[in-house]
């Protein structure tokens, strides 16, 4: 049997025989020498240069960071990457935000300012005329003075007052309005006028912070923040063509017509609404989409109303199954249709099915009505219809939707 010894030592009488002036790491003594380096020069030359180099680099940022304490980063911000401060983007964008100031002269029976039943009586029949005072919020657009608000902000009002960031005051015009999306354009005569950057609203989500800037209450460009609670909000009988931003950021009274902001400073939306407490709701809030209002402030412009295709019948939601097909589908059908407008002389009547329009299945009445408001007045639109049992294709040349009552 064989045995290994871990540290075997040498017999007593081994010689080492070493060249002259070299020792080896260890003599067989017990005596434990200064061990010989095997490491190259070259290699030690290099270690030293680098060791040199790199605490010659630590000195010079320790130097730089000592005079410039502002080049650190932010070890204290929070790993989500989530701004401390929405300072920025408030500085960017309400210089050109506005409050607006409207009088409205009214009269009333000067009886309704007693409360004595004999007073009122006997003043019932005299009216009086009072001023009525109103506020909202707009957005500068333009550097001639062009200003989008909320057409409920300024409609039936006998004076419109902007007063700036900068504490300037003047006198506003009514360029235009467009009732089916309650947004109005403004002019005012003044220079070196801030403007808002509007957003297109390309990756828009769900979830993304926002800033609602505007006159809440006479307090003049107040800032709240909340976040987009959804997109394509409609059915809420505020316009004629509803397509809101559903927000939490609170938009309270004198908001309306001003900016919702994104981070970057950018308007995302302009204020509108927001259901009150009083029926239960608490933070929600509605906003037109920045490309909607730019669309209908351009048109404004162009035309002086917005051109919106009309097909001339009342649409509703509807699924059906269709036979020798597996699954339900999606389509619109006619309500009420419009004598003598586009959909009658294209030969269609009540109870009609749409199921596709422009070579696109239509997925829902408001999608439909939406595709032929964004179509030019006299655009050829090929639908395909259904009628009991029979599936038919047909044209309807649009028209110019007849102006909405705002």
């Amino acid at each position: 049997m064989v045995t290994y010894a871990r540290n075997p030592s040498p017999p007593s009488d081994f010689r080492t025989h070493e060249p002259k002036g070299e020792r080896g790491p260890h003599d067989y003594n017990g005596q434990t020498d200064r061990p010989y380096s095997t490491v190259p020069r070259s290699m030690t030359r290099i270690f030293q240069f680098t060791l040199q180099f790199t605490v010659l680099g630590l000195a010079l940022a320790f130097v730089l960071v000592w005079f410039r304490p502002d080049l650190l980063p932010a070890l204290d911000q929070p790993s989500t990457g989530a701004p401390d401060s929405y300072a920025e983007a408030v500085n960017r964008t309400a210089p050109a935000v506005v409050s607006v100031y409207t009088r409205t002269l009214v009269s009333e029976p000067l009886g309704m300012e007693f409360s004595d039943p004999l007073f009122s009586a006997l003043y019932r029949d005299r009216m009086v005329t009072r001023p009525r005072q109103g506020l909202g919020s707009g957005v500068i657009i333009s550097t001639d003075g062009l200003i989008l608000t909320t057409l409920h902000v300024i409609s039936n009002v006998d004076d419109i007052l902007v007063a700036l960031w900068d504490g300037r005051i003047a006198e506003a015009s009514v360029v235009g309005a467009d009732p089916g999306t309650d947004l109005a354009l403004l002019r005012i005569e003044l220079n070196d006028l801030p403007v808002a950057d509007l957003s297109d609203n390309v990756g828009l989500r769900t979830g993304d912070v926002v800033l609602a800037i505007g006159n809440a209450y006479g307090l003049s460009h107040t800032v709240t923040q909340g976040i987009i609670s959804a997109t394509g909000r409609g059915h809420l009988n505020l316009a004629g063509h509803e397509d809101f931003i559903q927000t939490d950021a609170a938009i309270n009274a004198g908001n309306s017509g001003g900016a919702l902001v994104n981070p970057r400073g950018k308007v995302v939306g302009i204020n509108s609404a927001s259901l009150g407490q009083d029926t239960g709701a608490q933070g929600i809030s509605f906003a037109i989409p920045a490309p909607v209002a730019r669309r209908v402030a351009d048109q404004i412009i162009e035309y002086g109303q917005v051109r919106r295709g009309w097909m001339g019948a009342d649409l509703a939601d509807v699924t059906f199954n269709l036979s020798g097909q597996e699954g339900t589908r999606s389509g619109a059908r006619i309500t009420q249709i419009y004598q003598g407008g586009p959909a009658w002389r294209a030969g269609l009547r009540p109870g009609d099915v749409l199921v596709r329009a422009d070579d696109q299945s239509v997925e829902s009445a408001r999608s439909l009505t939406q595709k032929i408001a964004n179509l030019e007045p006299g655009k050829e639109v090929e639908v395909e219809i259904i009628r009991g049992n029979q599936l038919f294709t047909t044209s309807v040349t649009l028209m110019q939707q007849p102006p909405l009552h705002g």
